[in-house]
């Protein structure tokens, strides 16, 4: 990849990337911002900075510790170029080292949105309420605080943002970049003109122009085999194709590869039929199932006998290869004049830790593979057989470029769907439970967060854990709400994929249910707390259909079959029909349908087998993918809308109970899987 480093004449900014999950986010906010950036290594050297004219520089987060074997390299002399500075987690963390602070690994480490106190008299917080709500995802802190610096922001007794303005260096340990740091536009503005005095002229280049252009250079005289999802993304990849190309040249192709929605092929051909765009149906589901992969030198079993996600996404990713090269030979096709076309986008590169999403070979952690970044799509891209024009987009940014196309309403705010489809929304099983050294104890520290206040009046003697990581004043207000009703806690013998400090986590999941109707603040103010006093947990969910009295000590073999897939495909059909007619689809971005190897309300004494499964419903607001939050029953949704989603789906046979995802990203992603 080519690295544009001359900053000579214009007013740029470098970002110094250490690996992190939202460096391409960093850059999208400071252009949004109207001011230039460009994504450098970490290791750039501070004189080719000073030369080239850069008139600030921001330091990403990443996976790594400041002191670990393997930390990134880096010129210390960038702090003393007389050039503005901003670490961002991470990069804070290297700020404070290199001036002789210490930073330790604390015993919790702080995972979602937390509330901080920011000095306002800082140049970087001015105009800022004090009290700010941001996303925190670390699990080393600050011990001792670099010479010279002062604090200028704390979360209860840990620092959050540390400065030394006469040398105009600052950093924060939490994320100002992501949408879960809603003043976070605020603190780029503050650093950016406050601070390095750019004025903010710079105006970004026409969006859809950029993707011709790649295109072009990318395709030539070649055909360009496109594989249509029917979602958002790989159409409005298709309909830049067709701008850019001779129309002969485009080969769009949906392959069905028996994951899809109920009449989702159907739907597709008929939506893209309807725009001009024609579009081949091919039905691979016998060869999806039956696929398998090599990974390193070991062959895969088959699909349906496979229980672990990264392995089920990466025969997925590489059967859609296969069949791709099958329909090439099908169609008589030269492959060496044939390119891959994909709607990818910058999310997808970043969670399957692409080289693409990085810059000069920071390493960031794999959260999970996507389809269309598995290692034979990377060798192809080695060959340059593929073209990505919406590589370096997210979401919302796709979306403006559909529209400008002239793409309908309904093919452009369409909910996204994994290319795996359901295959990835079934949370597969051979029998064997997850239940680790640390599951019994974890269940008992969940339900102290749950019943907090008779624990208190208990002396529990486990209480020094929910102290150890809240302040006093959010133990006052989990008090009074976990007085208001019974809650039961019930963990999960199952894990989930997750994103905390830049890594991928694979954690517990977490069921509440309670004796009467839930107040759902009180629900989404547990799900913050349970994963800060368990770091082994990820995701916490709300389990309609009253108190789950007995634990679950069992799991139900699950794997990708017949009646498993029908069963799912049901639940989603009558989950999205209610949300459909209801006129609500726009007000969630995202609704994944999850079937879960859980059959509640079995007594061990009776001895009833597990045969049952479970539904998640996970209504998700976000807007660029990378962070969200979950939708809010009462709030973004009807509470009589979500009851009846809750009652279609118990009318599907095999169903234990409904329960509702209330997990932000993070700790969770959107899907489970």
């Amino acid at each position: 990849m080519e690295m544009e480093i001359d900053g000579a004449g214009t007013e740029r900014v470098a970002i110094l990337d250490a690996g992190a999950q939202y460096g391409k986010v960093i850059d999208r906010r400071v252009r949004e911002l109207n001011v230039e950036s460009v994504l450098l290594p970490l290791d750039t050297a501070a004189y080719t900075l000073k030369e080239a004219g850069y008139r600030g520089i921001i330091i990403s987060g990443g996976p790594n510790s400041v002191y670990s074997d393997d930390a990134p390299r880096y010129d210390a002399d960038i702090f003393r170029i007389d050039i503005p500075v901003l670490g961002i987690c991470y990069g804070m963390q290297m700020m404070n080292k290199e001036f002789g602070g210490t930073v330790v690994k604390k015993e919790h480490r702080e995972d979602g949105v937390n509330s901080v106190e920011l000095d306002d008299k800082s140049n970087l917080f001015k105009g800022l309420e004090k009290r700010q709500e941001v996303l925190l995802t670390h699990g080393d802190s600050i011990d001792k605080v670099a010479d010279n610096f002062k604090v200028v922001g704390t979360s209860g007794n840990l620092v959050t943002a540390i400065s030394n303005e006469k040398n105009r260096l600052y950093g924060l340990q939490f994320h100002p970049e992501v949408d879960l740091t809603p003043s976070g536009r605020e603190i780029f503005s503050n650093f950016l003109r406050g601070v390095c005095g750019l004025p903010g002229t710079f105006c970004l280049q026409d969006r859809q122009a950029k993707c011709l252009t790649v295109i072009k250079e990318a395709v030539g005289e070649n055909k360009v085999l496109m594989l249509l999802s029917g979602g958002v993304d790989s159409t409005v990849c298709c309909a830049l194709l067709h701008k850019a190309l001779d129309p002969e040249q485009v080969v769009a192709v949906h392959i069905d590869n028996g994951f899809m929605r109920k009449n989702e092929s159907v739907n597709v051909e008929a939506s893209l039929s309807a725009v001009g765009l024609q579009v081949k149906v091919v039905k691979a589901n016998l060869e999806f199932m039956n696929g398998h992969t090599m990974i390193g030198d070991k062959k895969t079993g088959l699909l349906c006998q496979t229980v672990d996600p990264e392995v089920k996404r990466k025969i997925i990713g590489d059967t859609f290869m296969n069949v791709a090269n099958r329909i090439i030979q099908d169609l008589n096709l030269d492959p060496e004049k044939v390119v891959l076309g994909q709607g990818t986008l910058r999310p997808d590169l970043i969670e399957s830790a692409s080289s693409l999403a990085t810059t000069g070979g920071a390493e960031a952690s794999c959260i999970k593979t996507h389809h269309n970044d598995t290692m034979l799509v990377r060798q192809l891209r080695e060959k340059g057989r593929v073209v990505e024009p919406l590589k370096d987009f997210h979401k919302d940014e796709v979306r403006a470029i559909g529209r400008e196309l002239g793409l309908p309403t309904e093919l452009t705010v369409r909910h996204p769907f994994p290319g795996p489809g359901l295959a990835i929304r079934v949370l597969c099983s051979n029998g064997e439970i997850n239940m680790e050294r640390d599951f019994s104890e974890t269940q008992v520290l969940c339900r102290l967060v749950v019943n907090y206040e008779e624990m208190v009046n208990k002396e529990h003697a486990l209480l020094n854990r929910i102290e150890n990581v809240t302040t006093e004043e959010e133990r006052v207000v989990l008090a009074g709400k976990s007085k208001k009703q019974k809650y039961t806690a019930t963990l999960l013998p199952i894990k989930t994929v997750g994103v905390q400090g830049d890594h991928r986590s694979y954690s517990y999941a977490v069921g509440i249910s309670s004796v009467s109707d839930p107040d759902w603040e009180d629900l989404l103010y547990f799900a913050k707390i349970i994963p800060r006093v368990c770091h082994n947990v990820n995701r916490i969910c709300y389990i309609f259909g009253g108190p789950v009295e007995h634990p679950v000590m069992e799991v139900t073999p699950t794997f990708l079959t017949p009646i498993v897939l029908a069963t799912i495909r049901q639940a989603d059909h009558l989950a999205h029909q209610v949300l459909a007619n209801a006129g609500k689809n726009s007000a969630v971005s995202q609704m994944p349908v999850v079937l879960i190897p859980v059959h509640f309300d079995r007594s061990q004494l009776e001895r009833v087998p597990s045969c049952c499964r479970s539904v998640v419903i996970r209504p998700f607001i976000t807007q660029d993918f990378m962070t969200g939050v979950p939708a809010i029953p009462g709030k973004d949704l009807s509470i009589d809308l979500v009851s009846k989603m809750v009652s279609e789906i118990g009318t599907v046979p095999g169903i234990s109970r409904v329960m509702y995802d209330l997990t932000s990203k993070p700790p969770g992603t959107t899907e489970w899987e």
